[in-house]
């Protein structure tokens, strides 16, 4: 198998391992939902349990678009107008608060 990395590397120009096929695997199996750490550490042969939390670390592929769309959450959120409880009559919150009219309040 070796020799079919290196024929492959060259043929690539990468550097890709064995051991770098282990990593994908732990990365793909911990993030299998049907599998839990402890199984992931039995089948990567792990002695500690800690050595195995390693791969369950984001990577900055998987933080970056978890980020965009979590200010892109907050974006949409903050551009809609809040409607206020039950009981409370807007043009006074609006009055109050000097905010924009709420929705549902007098223009």
């Amino acid at each position: 198998m070796r020799m079919v990395f290196n024929k492959a590397n060259a043929a690539l120009g990468s550097n890709w391992t064995l051991h770098d096929l282990r990593h994908s695997a732990a990365k793909r199996m911990i993030a299998d939902p049907h599998l839990t750490l402890a199984d992931v550490q039995w089948v990567l042969g792990h002695v500690h349990i800690t050595t195995t939390e390693i791969y369950t670390a984001p990577t900055l592929d998987e933080v970056v678009p978890q980020v965009l769309a979590h200010h892109a959450r907050q974006a949409a959120q903050a551009a809609q107008a809040p409607t206020p409880a039950p009981g409370y009559r807007p043009e006074v919150l609006q009055t109050l608060f000097g905010a924009a009219p709420l929705v549902g309040g007098p223009a």
